[in-house]
């Protein structure tokens, strides 16, 4: 029966979840697999607190080096999240020669580089499944699944919080405001929702996953990430009369000027499949050359279904010899070339227009005017019933537009005298109907 001792950096609902699946299930893995995960040391900044799991104290302590130096040790499994300490012990993980399985995105984002780096030094596993998709197998998929194929795009629902805000939104007519109260309410959003709700956990997400489709060095800074704050009723109401859902979408096309990586409000039609992904789902398509689409869907974050991921990571390094040298060409493939991600001024895109304008003669004509003057042109329309002098809403749908030309339009659009406030701009994805 092979050993695998597991040293645990936080304890948690996700650790706390990790601790029960695995000495519920201790003899089903023995059995099944000829594997014995063994919690060795588990570190926890409050080991009073009150919890569902009552690990024996004796194995609990407050120092996370202690774990991580612990002979008995092979495993350092990463669950306190943060980019700064979090980086300090997985870094002394590998320094002491431990495989480290983490679920830590914004530490893999923003400082992957140097971690993987290490990592091939140290010549030890560093896996990662847990950190995008919750339970879902897309980095598994990515690394094993899918690699006979050169991937040429990612479209991905991969934050739950914002996906159940937006459906509320659809379903109930709530604005933002009622529908982030709610998430909170439920569990869904924390009581600061800003790194969730401005699109940057997606982001983080997202760069990992251009990372390991496309191969090579991702510059987190280069990826763009825009929330859903602004996102009115009136949008989501305005979207369906068009036949259209909002979606956070986070978005990587290889192009042939270099990678396309957003994260994004975005019009999909109702029939994209991505549209029908409700409440805190999540969901990854992959395009492959020789598969086409491929679509990974299930819950993205949670206690156990974050903890089955972080499971399936243990059980592949229980199949390699742990005490030897490893090449992992995941880590290789993570350190390739640095990845040219194209800045959003540069796309091309359909784009969902919303003005608040006075309701008198010319308007419509001088907003086309100005538009047409940066060579952008109107392919829908939506006008309420003519309230003259009142302020009224007006909704355009572009063909495909620079978004350069858009962004020169728009600051042109909004100086106008019959427009009051700010222009609404969300772009618009047919891909993959």
């Amino acid at each position: 029966m092979k050993k695998i001792g597991i040293g645990l950096l936080g304890l948690g609902q996700i650790g706390g979840g990790l601790y029960e699946i695995l000495t519920t299930k201790r003899k089903q893995f023995e059995e099944q697999l000829g594997v014995s995960f063994e919690i060795a040391r588990i570190a926890e900044k409050y080991p009073n607190a009150r919890r569902k799991v009552r690990p024996p104290k004796s194995i609990m302590t407050t120092d996370a080096f202690e774990v991580v130096r612990d002979p008995s040790v092979d495993v350092v499994v990463e669950l306190i999240g943060g980019t700064s300490f979090a980086r300090t012990i997985i870094m002394e993980a590998l320094r002491e020669r431990k495989h480290v399985v983490t679920a830590n995105k914004a530490l893999l984002a923003e400082h992957g580089d140097a971690i993987f780096e290490l990592a091939h030094r140290m010549r030890r596993w560093i896996c990662f499944e847990a950190s995008v998709g919750g339970g879902i197998p897309c980095i598994k998929g990515l690394r094993e699944g899918l690699v006979a194929n050169n991937i040429e795009s990612v479209y991905a629902i991969i934050n739950g919080t914002t996906n159940y805000i937006l459906t509320q939104m659809t379903e109930s007519g709530a604005d933002f405001a009622q529908a982030l109260k709610g998430a909170q309410q439920k569990g869904y959003a924390e009581a600061d929702p800003t790194l969730d709700v401005e699109g940057i956990d997606a982001a983080h997400k997202l760069a990992i996953l251009v990372r390991f489709a496309f191969g090579g060095r991702v510059n987190f800074g280069d990826i763009y990430s825009e929330g859903i704050t602004r996102i009115s009723s009136d949008d989501i109401a305005f979207a369906k009369e068009f036949g259209y859902v909002i979606k956070l979408l986070a978005i990587a096309k290889k192009t042939k000027n270099g990678v396309e990586a957003r994260v994004q409000p975005t019009l999909l039609p109702k029939s994209h499949i991505l549209a029908n992904v409700n409440q805190s789902f999540n969901a990854v398509m992959l395009r492959g050359d020789e598969t086409g689409d491929v679509m990974f869907y299930g819950r993205g974050a949670g206690p156990h279904p974050t903890a089955s991921a972080v499971i399936a990571d243990l059980v592949d390094i229980s199949k390699k010899d742990i005490d030897g040298p490893v090449d992992d060409e995941t880590v290789i493939r993570a350190l390739g070339s640095r990845i040219a991600i194209k800045s959003i001024t540069s796309i091309l895109s359909r784009y969902y227009l919303r003005f608040y304008v006075i309701d008198r003669p010319g308007v419509l004509a001088g907003i086309a005017k100005i538009l047409g003057k940066y060579k952008v042109s109107i392919s829908d329309m939506i006008q309420r019933e003519r309230r003259a002098g009142k302020v009224v809403p007006l909704i355009l749908l572009t063909h495909e537009a620079p978004e350069k030309d858009i962004r020169a339009a728009i600051r042109v659009i909004d100086r106008q005298s019959f427009v009051k406030g700010k222009a609404q701009v969300i772009r618009m994805e047919e891909a993959g109907t």
